[in-house]
């Protein structure tokens, strides 16, 4: 099977000749230019031979052409933070304006996916990253958010609508820049960042809204669950084709989330993946195997790898996971 091939099977829960592996890194020192970020990726995937290509621009690339200061700051895993927020005070929710996806840092992250597209040399998925809207208000704003949506609930909704018109129009230039789907992320989608009626407030439709904007281009969306205590169930009513979240950390388990649909996790890249031995990574992947049957499922981390993961460990997950039988599990 080619990759493409592989990896459209194992979402659709099809047969395949083995299950499609996937993980990625940040990489902070050269992803602030297109050619740098590209040629990253590109090594990056060569050097492991995945069945698809998450796009790792840096976490912040959606914010800084609406004004915010950003740098790597030494996070183990190679993210990027604003330095300087854009949003200062509720009265600058109103000065944001719709961006144009084919200038600034977004012109250089669809540029990178241009090259990327142009070079893979195979034809494994390539999935830029794109954020909810909510996750870009906190990046914009920072802790004020909490504030503003208690005090100016108004203001945020307005910027809301800014910010998922950008992002539905920016992932709409990069289907046309050759983005085989998204890997489309939120930070607010735990319970530990909001409850029940404010994640269904001020998060849920907006995902729902940006989700079926992007699949009527076709491809397909992978949805990642960032943190722990994650609103699972409702996530998996939206229409995503695969989800993504942090199985080895929180709830819940693998073999649970994939009776709702198909799955992108087993691996924990900051556990067991980080820490070693070989012997634990190689029975996890089999845990992970054993959990789904190879069926419907996409092998991934939970997140972005810390960048002090050795390259041994990861050579364990592929080996193993190329050389486990892929078993039907219903």
């Amino acid at each position: 099977m080619t990759k493409s091939e592989r990896v459209a099977a194992a979402i659709a829960g099809k047969s395949i000749d083995r299950v499609p592996i996937a993980f990625w890194r940040h990489a902070p020192d050269v992803d602030h230019t297109a050619k740098g970020l590209a040629e990253a990726m590109l090594a990056f995937h060569r050097r492991w031979d995945l069945d698809l290509i998450k796009v790792m621009s840096s976490g912040v690339y959606c914010v800084e052409d609406w004004g915010c200061a950003v740098a790597y700051q030494g996070s183990p895993n190679g993210a990027k933070v604003c330095t300087a927020h854009a949003v200062k005070s509720p009265a600058d929710w109103g000065r944001l304006a719709a961006l144009d996806p084919g200038a600034g840092a977004l012109g250089r992250e669809l540029e990178a996916l241009r090259l990327i597209v142009r070079d893979r040399g195979d034809d494994a998925p390539t999935l830029p990253t794109i954020f909810s809207p909510l996750t870009i208000a906190r990046k914009l704003a920072g802790d004020r958010l909490d504030a503003d949506l208690a005090a100016a609930p108004a203001a945020v909704e307005a910027a809301l609508e800014v910010i998922t018109a950008t992002v539905t129009r920016y992932a709409a230039a990069a289907r046309e820049a050759g983005a085989d789907g998204f890997f489309f992320a939120t930070q607010h989608a735990s319970r530990d960042a909001f409850r029940e009626a404010e994640f269904r407030r001020w998060e849920l439709p907006y995902l729902r809204r940006i989700l079926d904007a992007i699949g009527a281009g076709g491809g397909f969306t992978m949805l990642h669950l960032h943190g722990a205590n994650v609103h699972f169930d409702a996530c998996a009513d939206l229409p995503a084709a695969v989800l993504n979240w942090h199985d080895r950390l929180t709830g819940p388990a693998l073999a649970q989330g994939k009776a709702r649909g198909a799955v992108a996790a087993g691996l924990g890249e900051s556990g067991t993946l980080r820490r070693g031995p070989v012997a634990a990574i190689q029975a996890e992947v089999r845990d992970a195997l054993a959990q789904t049957g190879g069926r419907g499922h996409i092998l991934t981390t939970g997140c972005v790898l810390p960048l002090d993961v050795p390259d041994a460990h990861l050579q364990a997950v592929v080996d193993t996971a190329r050389s486990a039988e892929v078993r039907s599990r219903a």
